[in-house]
């Protein structure tokens, strides 16, 4: 019996500064899941109604934009007023595209040209608005085919890559629906030595 009675006194027990300390610890992890959990839901709130990051696949809107180039897009000017000339925004592909196998969650980004109403045409290297031409300082090179004229649907808009002669855009697939796009190019982040707002021209 005195044995046992021994046994049990030298088994260990947690004092309470331990306990204290335990649940010291268990709070502080708690806290840091939560703050976590805020962070984690304020990025993905900006991401789905503000802004996100992209980056620039290929070289339909050079020299304007490069390949690789990283830029913050945003997705609320578009909730206030339609997308106008100018503007360079990235947006899902519409219905031809993704019969022709890209998928839809595949991004392009183009310059819009043409507003809905107006008239687009291009013929001898110049691209037309309502028969006037565009000065396009911003282009690679001219244009070296023909198009339109068409009118311009409403609640859509023509774009084309500043790469005029190597871009997929609507001079190929057509009328991009206003719906389909993401958000406007506002801010380049990468890399630093060209890091700055994406204006139009």
């Amino acid at each position: 019996m005195q044995y046992k009675d021994q046994e049990l006194k030298d088994s260990p027990t947690e004092s309470p500064s331990q306990s204290v300390g335990v649940a010291k610890v268990w709070r502080q992890i708690k806290e840091n899941l939560l703050i976590l959990s805020i962070a984690l839901g304020l990025a993905l709130l900006i991401r789905t109604f503000i802004a996100e990051p992209r980056f620039i696949p290929s070289d339909s809107m050079v020299p304007t934009l490069q390949l690789g180039d990283r830029l913050v897009v945003e997705k609320i000017s578009y909730r206030f007023h339609p997308p106008e000339m100018g503007d360079i925004v990235v947006f899902e592909p519409p219905t031809q595209l993704q019969i022709q196998g890209y998928a839809k969650d595949q991004a392009f980004i183009k310059r819009v040209i043409g507003e809905s109403g107006q008239i687009v045409s291009v013929a001898n290297g110049k691209v037309y608005i309502n028969n006037k031409p565009l000065k396009e300082d911003y282009i690679a090179e001219s244009p070296d085919y023909r198009w339109g004229p068409q009118q311009v649907p409403e609640n859509q808009v023509f774009v084309m890559g500043d790469n005029r002669n190597n871009s997929n855009d609507s001079h190929i697939w057509g009328f991009l629906p206003t719906k389909n796009i993401i958000g406007r190019a506002l801010f380049r982040f990468w890399p630093f030595d060209r890091i700055g707002f994406v204006t139009k021209k």
